[in-house]
């Protein structure tokens, strides 16, 4: 997660940056998306299953009761040890995880009241930490201007950034290039507030 000095900077800079829009930005850092216990679940199951054949092959003093507890204990220490965070993020499909990265983006959208804004003049920086998943999520006002290949090559400056190491300099930097194409579609009018500024961190 982004230190303290960071968070006061992101808020600053989204300060800065609807000082010269009507636009209203907000960013949201995740650490997760999903725990992802089922699929560490089902992997033990999986494997377990597998061992069933080698069973003919045990002594012949283990019955088939002491052969099928054996499985049901090689299955819960699979389970067990797959719940070891990093080694369930490799269990996980990256298809899966952007799916459920992006759906809690949009849940965030729609939570925040991001679509309520005058004039539908949302915008969403969603960062989900596990799942190393970026969107940039426009409502309505925005959308019809703002195409999303424009929204795409911040998103990947943001990688790029995020890649060297560099997470608190990427937002502060995505922050800052959302709001050159919003005060160019969306000029300030009028000096409004409508959303809070601070990152928001969800655990």
């Amino acid at each position: 997660m982004l230190s303290n000095s960071y968070q006061r900077q992101v808020a600053e800079a989204i300060k800065k940056v609807e000082s010269h829009t009507d636009a209203e930005i907000m960013a949201i850092v995740a650490r997760e998306a999903d725990n992802y216990l089922y699929i560490s679940t089902l992997w033990a199951a999986f494997l377990a299953i597998l061992f069933s054949p080698l069973l003919q092959f045990l002594p012949w003093w283990i019955s088939f009761q002491q052969a099928f507890v054996l499985q049901w204990l090689i299955f819960i220490a699979l389970a067990i040890f797959f719940r070891w965070r990093p080694l369930t993020m490799k269990l996980v499909p990256k298809k899966i995880k952007y799916w459920r990265a992006s759906n809690l983006a949009r849940r965030q959208f729609l939570e925040q009241e991001l679509h309520t804004t005058k004039d539908r003049l949302g915008l969403l920086i969603f960062v989900c930490e596990a799942e190393h998943y970026v969107e940039i999520l426009a409502d309505r006002g925005l959308a019809q201007h703002i195409t999303n290949d424009n929204w795409q090559i911040i998103i990947e400056s943001f990688i790029r950034e995020i890649k060297k190491g560099k997470a608190g300099e990427a937002l502060l930097m995505c922050i800052a290039q959302c709001g050159e194409l919003l005060k160019e579609v969306a000029p300030t009018t009028s000096v409004k507030n409508e959303l809070p500024n601070h990152l928001i961190l969800l655990d």
